[in-house]
């Protein structure tokens, strides 16, 4: 379908409601109960910018961008620019051992209920048959709709599948090859390297109408549950665009009949619209609303590399229960090898936080918020890029869930006193839940505790029932 016909039946779905473009309309939206249950997601980086397994998923920009150490690699290692531009790479973006029923067996092992996979980094690349672009995986490098095959074995695993586009942020991402020769300047390539502008220019009309119709034919060909935005969609430029966006999509999953989330960050969208994601980040209490922190397994990229600075397994799953207590959820990132595997230590890191949730996800799964979100010394602060400058959780660390007639008290690590001490359920707290009939460690059974003014003293037994945080159930 030509863009004009395209943007005509965007309207015309706009139009049969129930939702407008506007935000008052917009904040009719419900987040679905399967979002609130579900509580950890997979979130797939994976595109061209794997092949020069440098730097980061920003390499395609950075190195057109004299003076960057991408930039002086690329001519080292590669050549000149209008020789061998970021285009190249394509050709060696093979995916001939991309096997998508085997990553869906592993976000089941590793627990997770929903997979939001890139369907459009800032490069421009497509990783499926994009209808408004010749650039794109099922006609280029894999020459395979990668997305489409995903999606059909993720949803055959019974896990909920959604997608990322940051087609937004093509605008300017290219930019800095427009200021000395290279192949971003060649009129050939400018269906690829795109508008190429500043930063600091707003989008034309055209970019905006792409971005839109790119949006929507989304919605239209995956049935996402889970459409998830990067940042520069907060300038003010985008926003009767995310209106219709969002009036959109709203309507197209009440006819399906699905439970449906936009994620932003910032202020992109008026809270109550949609749901707020924090990127490398967490809250430090509980949030009135559903709210998610996507970060990555990596502290140095998204996209694969060969020199990963990696989180521990432990380290994730201390994360995903803070983010859980304060109401939120984790989308956690993997960046896959341009042959289409997944790298060990990533198989590894997730079949730990697996293994961690086969024996706690009662305290995870289907649970809400407590009085207050935990107790302890170790602080959490608010806000993006905060998830690797906290000091490491102790033993004195709790965070509370509740659900199906239970409090989860998880604490954070094992005691050297071989006694946990939880002051918030101490005799006489003003949080503290009524009588307590049992107190049991899950995966282990039952403990030995006592009910005093100084907290709730539970023993802890002889044998660790996992490797990290540790959950006392009590009724």
């Amino acid at each position: 379908m030509e863009k004009k016909a395209f943007l005509e039946h965007i309207d015309a779905v706009i139009g049969r409601g129930p939702f407008r473009a506007d935000w008052r309309s917009l904040e009719g939206y419900t987040i679905p109960a399967w979002y609130k249950d579900a509580k950890f997601g997979i979130f797939i980086h994976w595109g061209v910018y794997a092949v020069p397994a440098v730097g980061n998923e920003w390499y395609p920009r950075n190195m057109y961008r004299q003076g960057t150490w991408e930039f002086e690699h690329h001519v080292k290692t590669f050549g000149p620019h209008a020789r061998f531009g970021y285009k190249d790479f394509i050709p060696l973006f093979t995916a001939e051992r991309f096997d998508p029923a085997r990553w869906a067996e592993l976000f089941r092992r590793a627990g997770a209920r929903y997979v939001v996979p890139v369907a459009e980094h800032h490069d421009g690349f497509a990783m499926y048959d994009c209808p408004f672009s010749t650039w794109n995986a099922a006609t280029m490098g894999p020459k395979r709709d990668v997305l489409r095959d995903l999606a059909a074995e993720v949803r055959r695993s019974d896990l909920v599948f959604g997608l990322s586009s940051h087609r937004a942020e093509h605008w300017f991402f290219m930019e800095g090859g427009r200021h000395f020769e290279s192949d971003v300047n060649d009129p050939r390539w400018q269906e690829f390297y795109g508008p190429a502008r500043p930063k600091e220019e707003p989008p034309d009309q055209a970019h905006l109408e792409d971005w839109l119709c790119r949006c929507c034919d989304l919605v239209d060909r995956f049935r996402p549950q889970v459409f998830w935005f990067d940042w520069w969609i907060e300038e003010a430029a985008w926003e009767p665009w995310l209106q219709r966006f969002a009036a959109y999509y709203y309507n197209r999953a009440a006819e399906w009949g699905k439970g449906v989330a936009i994620n932003y960050k910032h202020r992109a969208f008026p809270e109550g619209t949609a749901v707020l994601d924090v990127e490398r980040g967490q809250l430090s209490d509980i949030w009135p609303v559903l709210w998610q922190t996507d970060t990555s397994v990596s502290r140095n990229s998204w996209g694969y590399i060969r020199h990963h600075d990696y989180k521990s397994a432990g380290d994730i799953v201390q994360d995903l229960v803070d983010i859980v207590s304060k109401n939120g959820v984790l989308l956690l990132n993997i960046g896959p090898r341009p042959d289409g595997t997944i790298s060990e230590p990533e198989e590894a890191i997730l079949l730990g936080i697996g293994d961690w949730l086969r024996v706690n996800g009662e305290a995870i799964y289907g649970t809400r918020p407590w009085k207050v979100h935990g107790e302890g010394p170790t602080q959490v602060a608010t806000g993006a890029f905060t998830d690797a400058k906290r000091t490491p959780f102790t033993s004195a660390d709790v965070r509370f869930t509740s659900g199906s007639g239970a409090l989860y008290a998880v604490v954070m690590d094992w005691p050297e006193t071989g006694r946990w001490v939880v002051r918030t359920l101490a005799a006489g707290s003003k949080n503290a839940p009524g009588e307590i009939r049992n107190v049991e460690l899950l995966g282990n059974g039952s403990l030995r505790w006592s009910r005093l003014k100084e907290g709730l003293l539970v023993d802890a037994p002889a044998r660790k029932p996992c490797d990290h945080a540790f959950v006392l159930k009590i009724t």
